[in-house]
């Protein structure tokens, strides 16, 4: 979990700050998390350092806090999970001029869609799992089977089915060029791949 702690520190020191992470690393590591936990909050963050490679040091450090916070909060509440994760972003870094920033790009990941280029970097990040390999695409999707592993295999295929079409609904799937350029291809192959898994070709 010190990855998480120094990517933290790294991006508050970069805006002036000294506020801790306080209970950062224990919520990723809470057990009910199959996916949403510490790899995919620092992968987060690494797509989205990478697609925001021109952008200024301060939008790349609230960038970094703001994937660092979106899912800090994951009790399979859609709505509820990111409004609290936003409140706990306030909390932390109370006193910073950036804060309010950071929790207004974790809120638009609640329904995935910003007309700020900054957060599209965000939500595209976000995202970028549904274009890695195969093998990476496998893990993702057992993990997130093991979130809500209490659902019925049914219920499962029903509501998965529905996702994965909203997803490749979207068009362009990713809002952001460089996005579209590293991931829309095989990202379009994988969700396609996962629905016809579930016996709903798409």
């Amino acid at each position: 979990m010190g990855d998480l702690e120094t990517a933290w520190h790294d991006a508050v020191r970069a805006l002036g700050g000294d506020h801790p992470p306080g209970d950062l690393a224990g919520r990723y590591a809470e057990p009910h998390r199959g996916y949403h936990n510490a790899d995919h909050v620092l992968a987060v963050v690494r797509d989205v350092t990478a697609l925001a490679a021109d952008r200024t040091a301060e939008e790349r450090a609230v960038l970094v806090l703001a994937a660092l916070a979106h899912d800090v909060v994951y009790d399979g509440r859609p709505g509820e999970d990111e409004r609290r994760s936003a409140d706990w972003a306030r909390a932390r870094l109370a006193g910073l001029p950036q804060a309010e920033r950071v929790a207004e790009l974790v809120l638009a990941t609640i329904d995935h869609t910003s007309d700020d280029e900054v957060a599209r970097l965000l939500l595209d990040a976000d995202l970028a799992v549904l274009g890695s390999g195969p093998a990476d695409y496998e893990r993702y999707r057992r993990a997130v089977r093991a979130e809500y592993a209490h659902v019925a295999d049914d219920a499962w295929r029903a509501g998965r089915g529905a996702v994965l079409r909203s997803l490749l609904d979207r068009d362009p799937l990713y809002a952001t060029p460089a996005a579209r350029a590293r991931w829309e291809a095989r990202a379009r192959r994988n969700l396609a791949a996962e629905l016809s898994s579930l016996g709903d070709p798409p």
